[in-house]
Formats: structure tokens, C-alpha cells, sequence
């Protein structure tokens, strides 16, 4: 027989189930307030620019006729958006990016595809896109309307043709820089083209194609400025240029800076798009 103390101390003592759990408490994350509350920093130089630029005017040190304050211009934008000038413009504008920028996205990353996957597309598709790349946008514009006259085609296929080039050469690099070691997993799988094309190629290659997004998104702002200088009768371009005819600077800034916001919105968009599509890169990142 067991001795009551025994007893007593056996059903003290922690069985298995009842003993300390380890738990892996991850470390505290680093706050994000002092991060946001040092980002009005940012703006203190382009606040500055604002100012001395206004004072400048004022003093008489920068002439209207050269550059018009920043009161003037902030005016002349709340005028032009009350008359619905403005916003007819940027609509114009935009519906040009949205039409050339789609084509010359999938233009681009077909291409990209075909070239990437073989030596044989490679030496098809590569070479000429290496000389079109070289090309100058000007340069182009009477042939292309020579060929598509002066309506919205040449305009479209100008900034169609400036998109497919960044995203052409990302997407290939992207391709060309997939794990050899993915492909033997597929190879061992039995992964069809299709599948392959699709499970591992674009996954692996996503990331520079969304750098060449960005970058094809800012060459479309400026291949839309070239386009609507020539034969256009809408548009932020054409705004801009008939600014330019009676010396409006006021118009011609704001008209810049419309520019300079669309592309910085559509910039912050791939962004956005960014995070969500490479999510599981935030692991391997730094907060």
C-alpha cells in the first residue's frame, strides 16, 4: 500500500498535460505612429518651393509672363473647373491612357512571353523591339498620321507603342530570371506548357512585370503629352497648347500639375496592386 503522503504529493505533482505550454509569443511590432507623424516631413521642401515661389512673384522677381504665383494658378484651376474646361480635358486625357495603355500592356507582356520562353521567339521578337525602343517619339508622329490620319488613332497608338516597351523588357527579364529548379519541379510534376506558363513562369516573373507596370504608366503620361501637341482639339495637351498660343502660364501649370497628380495616382494604384499581389513577400521585407 501507498503511504498517504505519497499520495498526496502524486497528486500534486503536474501530470504531462497539466505542465507549462510553450508558446511562442512573437515580438512586439514597432509602432507605426512615429513613422506617420515624421511623414509631414516629405513635404516641407515642396511647401518651401511654394512659398519662396510666391514671394518671388509678389516682389516682382518672376514675371507673369514668365511664370505665374501660385495664388494666380490655384485661381485660374478653380475658374477652369467651375466652367467645366478642366474636367472635359482630363476625361479626354484619360480615355486616351486607359485605350493605349491597355493595348500596349497586352502587346507588351505577349511579347515578353513569347520571346522569354525559347531562343528561337528571343531572336524573332527581341531585335525588333530593341530597335522600335530606340525610336523617338516625334519622330514617329507624322508617319503615324501619314498612316492613321488626325483623329485618336495616332494619339492611342503613340502611347500604346511607349507603354509596350518597359513592360516588354521587365517581363522578360522577370521570365529569364526564374528559378532553373522550378522548372524541374514542374518537369517532375508532368506540368503541361499551359500550366507551367501559368503556375510558375508569370508567378515568378509578377514581380518586375508590376516594376515595368510602373514604369510603362509614367511613359504613357509622357508619350500623351507629345500626342495631344499635335492635331488635337481636346485634352490636357491641347489645353496646354492653346495656353501657349495667348501666353497663359496660369493654364499651362495647371495643366502640369494635373499631369503630375494623374501620374502620381496612378502610380499609388500599381502600388496598392503591388502589396496585394506579392503579400507574401511582407515576411522576407522589413516593416
Amino acid at each position: 500500500m501507498s503511504s498517504p503522503a505519497l499520495d498526496v504529493q502524486a497528486a500534486r505533482a503536474p501530470g504531462p498535460a497539466a505542465g507549462p505550454s510553450t508558446v511562442s509569443v512573437p515580438p512586439p511590432r514597432a509602432s507605426r505612429a512615429p513613422r506617420r507623424a515624421r511623414a509631414w516631413r516629405r513635404w516641407l521642401s515642396p511647401l518651401a518651393v511654394v512659398v519662396l515661389w510666391q514671394i518671388a512673384s509678389g516682389a516682382g522677381l518672376l514675371p507673369e509672363r514668365l511664370l505665374a504665383a501660385p495664388s494666380t494658378v490655384a485661381a485660374t484651376a478653380t475658374d477652369l473647373i467651375a466652367e467645366g474646361v478642366l474636367p472635359t480635358a482630363i476625361a479626354v486625357s484619360l480615355q486616351r491612357v486607359a485605350i493605349g495603355f491597355a493595348a500596349g500592356a497586352i502587346a507588351g507582356v505577349l511579347l515578353a512571353v513569347v520571346a522569354g520562353l525559347g531562343r528561337p521567339g528571343e531572336y524573332a521578337v527581341d531585335p525588333i523591339m530593341q530597335m522600335l525602343r530606340a525610336l523617338p517619339f516625334f519622330g514617329l508622329i507624322p508617319l503615324f498620321i501619314l498612316w492613321f490620319g488626325i483623329g485618336e488613332t495616332p494619339k492611342v497608338t503613340l502611347v500604346a507603342l511607349a507603354v509596350s516597351f518597359p513592360l516588354y523588357l521587365n517581363t522578360f527579364a522577370g521570365i529569364r530570371g526564374v528559378d532553373g529548379k522550378l522548372a524541374e519541379v514542374a518537369r517532375t510534376l508532368k506540368l503541361g506548357r499551359a500550366a507551367l506558363l501559368r503556375h510558375i513562369v508569370l508567378p515568378g516573373a509578377l514581380p518586375q512585370t508590376l516594376v515595368g507596370l510602373r514604369q510603362s504608366l509614367g511613359v504613357a503620361w509622357l508619350a500623351l503629352i507629345v500626342a495631344e501637341q499635335v492635331n488635337a482639339d481636346a485634352g490636357l495637351g491641347f489645353m496646354i497648347n492653346d495656353a501657349r498660343e495667348f501666353l497663359r502660364t496660369d493654364v499651362i501649370v495647371v495643366g502640369l500639375l494635373v499631369y503630375s497628380a494623374l501620374g502620381l495616382l496612378t502610380d499609388a494604384l500599381v502600388r496598392l496592386l503591388e502589396r496585394r499581389a506579392l503579400s507574401w513577400r511582407r515576411g522576407f521585407l522589413a516593416e
